[in-house]
């Protein structure tokens, strides 16, 4: 499939928000925030200085952060908000920064209720098979962002997509987050991106989650984010549709993936060199080369 040809172009916001457009042969789009909410303060913060430098770099954003962090290593790791509160300040950061969100949705009942606030339901990685989960996400109309098993072939992604286009949508964006290698790593397999634009829809290079090191620290996740910037510059030489990056005021006290959320006050310099690199590689836009027969 000639992935230019067929390219989706999904579109968020307007009104009440700014419009984001995610296409993966237009200027990137960011996804960004703090991994969970925790508070009230950080998650201001956070939205306030990610806005801005996005508006000064003319970068279009997205707001994320997750209400629940279900997925924790320990039954002692600190979740979040929940969903009554985390919502209420996902509103609240919506409306203040009139910037569009994006939150993940665990079980299939959520669906519905956070569709009423969220422009966008992500379905985590570890749960991108749940099949009544893509329904009911499909069901709501909000554009839905898959992220990709770490457990799982590229190219089987088409199989998420499928479900959700039965289910009625066509408002599906993906995500690549790296591979499991061995026990504790993660890589990222570069030919995941044009495998996965084969599909017509926009694809995202989650460049935080890719320098993690699952379970590294037995009860929680270890990382090193001195590779986030490599990783995304090697992203957006290939051209992805957007960038998601977990960004903190201080990943230091962070509740979860402190080791690879990226201080705020280094986003700026990073993003400039993504948004040089991405200029150049679409302007030039790499022709696939015919396998043997």
């Amino acid at each position: 499939m000639n992935n230019q040809k067929h390219a989706r172009c999904i579109k968020i916001g307007g009104g009440d928000v700014k419009e984001v457009i995610f296409a993966n042969d237009k200027p990137f789009s960011l996804i960004c925030g703090p991994c969970a909410l925790e508070s009230r303060d950080i998650a201001m913060t956070a939205a306030e200085e990610i806005t801005k430098i996005c508006e000064k770099l003319g970068i279009s954003y997205v707001f994320k952060s997750s209400f629940d962090k279900a997925n924790r290593n320990s039954i002692q790791g600190k979740r979040g908000l929940g969903i009554d509160d985390g919502l209420e300040l996902l509103a609240e950061i919506r409306e203040t920064f009139e910037v569009p969100i994006i939150t993940d949705i665990h079980e299939s009942y959520q669906a519905k209720i956070v569709a009423e606030v969220a422009d966008i339901l992500q379905i985590p990685s570890y749960l991108c098979r749940q099949t009544d989960l893509l329904i009911a996400a499909a069901k709501t109309g909000k554009v839905v962002n898959i992220k990709k098993g770490q457990f799982l072939a590229h190219a089987l992604m088409v199989n998420a997509v499928k479900k959700m286009e039965d289910s009625g949508s066509n408002k599906i964006m993906l995500t690549e987050r790296g591979s499991t290698f061995g026990l504790d790593d993660l890589v990222v397999d570069m030919r995941s991106f044009p495998i996965m634009k084969e599909t017509g829809y926009p694809v995202i290079f989650d460049a935080t989650h890719s320098v993690q090191y699952p379970g590294a620290n037995g009860t929680s996740s270890g990382g090193e984010r001195k590779f986030i910037e490599p990783l995304a510059r090697a992203g957006a030489a290939i051209g992805v549709a957007g960038f998601f990056m977990e960004a903190h005021p201080n990943p230091s006290i962070a509740i979860s993936d402190k080791a690879n959320q990226i201080p705020i006050d280094r986003l700026e310099g990073l993003l400039k060199g993504l948004k040089a690199i991405d200029e150049v590689a679409k302007s030039t836009p790499y022709e696939n080369i015919p396998s043997d027969e």
